[in-house]
Formats: C-alpha cells, structure tokens, sequence
C-alpha cells in the first residue's frame, strides 16, 4: 500500500475557488464590475487633410450624445439607460453596461474645431476633424549628423 502524503493547503486552495464560485453566481455582474467605468472603444485615423475619429457607441440615441471639441482634444460624453423590463417569474441577467461615461481623446495634432462634422450610424460616431492650416503646411527640417 503507498502512502498519500496530506497536503492542507491544496485542500483550502479548493475550498477558496469553490466558495469564490459560489458568491459570483450570487452576486450580480453589475455590482462585481461597480470599479470598472464604461468607455467606448475608439478608432483613430490620420489623412493629409483631417483626422477621421471613430467612437463604438451602439444602442445610443444622438440626443444622448454631448461631444466638445477644442483645437487639441475631443470630448465625448452621455449616459446609456437600461431599459426597464418587468418580469414576473422569470430571470434576466444582462453583460451590457450602462451609466454615465466621458471619454477624451488627444489630438496629434491641432485641428479646426470649428470645422469638424460628426455622423452617428449604426452605432458608431463618426468625427471628421479638419486638420489647422499650419499643421497640413507644416515642414520639419532635419540635419544630418
């Protein structure tokens, strides 16, 4: 007959992940991610003659949408509401995020603020960001060593 050797702490590392498991089921996604902001994903794109932003924004309405932009940033903020669903005997669980959420994005370069055009469609914000005069101009001279 072999002997086993007793190992206690394999024993309290199962004992952990099973509890952990328990209290996960228990609690609800929403609340367990409460740390977590929600912030669109973001696609940015240089032409000679603008910067082409794009922000992931789906079930949004454009009313909800509040979008600033200074010759060196964009700012995009709104708030996704859950829709209020009432189920009697049923259950819903839901991975969607919803709340408040700010977004800024740095420009690479400076941009005519006043020129910039935004689409929403199919639940993506499309920014046209004309580039300034001077940056679309602009030549940089390199010495060689």
């Amino acid at each position: 007959m072999a002997l086993i050797r007793w190992e206690p702490f394999r024993e309290i590392d199962a004992l952990q992940r099973q509890m952990n498991r328990i209290f996960d089921e228990l609690i609800p996604l929403a609340e367990r991610r409460a740390d977590l902001s929600f912030l669109p994903a973001a696609e940015l794109e240089e032409t000679p003659e603008a910067l082409l932003l794009k922000i992931e924004l789906p079930g949004m309405e454009p009313k909800d949408l509040d979008i600033q932009v200074t010759a060196e940033a964009v700012s995009v903020s709104g708030e996704r509401k859950s829709e209020s669903q009432t189920e009697s005997d049923g259950m819903k669980r839901t991975e969607f995020r919803y709340g408040k959420f700010q977004r800024v994005i740095p420009l690479p370069v400076r941009i005519q603020n006043t020129e910039a055009k935004a689409e929403y469609k199919n639940g993506i914000l499309h920014l046209t960001l004309p580039k300034a005069e001077e940056e679309k101009n602009r030549v940089v001279k390199v010495s060689v060593s």
